[in-house]
């Protein structure tokens, strides 16, 4: 087991240095993501929530990268506490992340939300089922998850900004594994399945 972590350590270390977030998430030229679609993404995940009736007082993200959603999260969930998670050993080391895998990472509590964003493309199949398992453990109440499909792939981004080297996978693929934990909400939000929320019937995905 050692050996294995230690060589998905390694292979993160190599993938996820310097360079990476320079081109995806720090050059303004070649970036996949702006601050103020992050602003929005957060504004739009503690509305869902607060229109759930979910109070958030705990945010995990695990894969926060340079924390694009920190600041958003303390301007719209000002009592939340944000904890980020993050394998790059470069970024913990930078930011103070706590550092840890998705995968496999146990927290003394879970939070009331978790957030998955852009991770799980970058995981073999076996490890992204064991992330979304473990995603719920991680939250006692909600999560938000992204992950760059094959579909979006063909259809939706824009290819000279979004990294090749990731796992396609369909939607109904992360759905059907999703869906044994969680109900989604909308918008890319799923609580836990034993968690009670109040949604009109107009505002229930079905």
């Amino acid at each position: 087991m050692k050996n294995k972590l230690n060589q998905r350590a390694t292979r993160t270390a190599a993938a996820f240095g310097p360079a990476y977030f320079r081109k995806f998430y720090l050059n303004a030229v070649t970036r996949v993501i702006t601050p103020g679609e992050m602003r929005v993404r957060a504004g739009l995940i503690a509305a869902i929530l607060a229109q759930a009736g979910i109070p958030v007082r705990s945010i995990i993200d695990a894969g926060c990268g340079i924390g694009l959603l920190r600041k958003p999260f303390a301007d719209v969930l000002p009592k939340a506490r944000y904890l980020g998670l993050e394998a790059s050993e470069y970024l913990c080391a930078r930011y103070g992340w706590t550092q840890g895998s998705v995968v496999d990472y146990s927290p003394k509590k879970p939070s009331d939300l978790a957030v998955c964003y852009d991770v799980l493309q970058y995981l073999g199949d076996r490890d992204a089922s064991r992330a979304i398992a473990n995603l719920a453990r991680l939250t006692r109440a909600a999560l938000y998850i992204s992950a760059l499909t094959s579909k979006d792939w063909r259809e939706n981004c824009d290819k000279t900004r979004t990294d090749r080297a990731v796992h396609l996978r369909s939607g109904d693929w992360y759905r059907r594994r999703l869906e044994k934990n969680f109900r989604y909400l909308g918008f890319g939000v799923w609580l836990r399945k034993d968690i009670t929320a109040v949604l009109w019937d107009m505002e229930r995905t079905g």
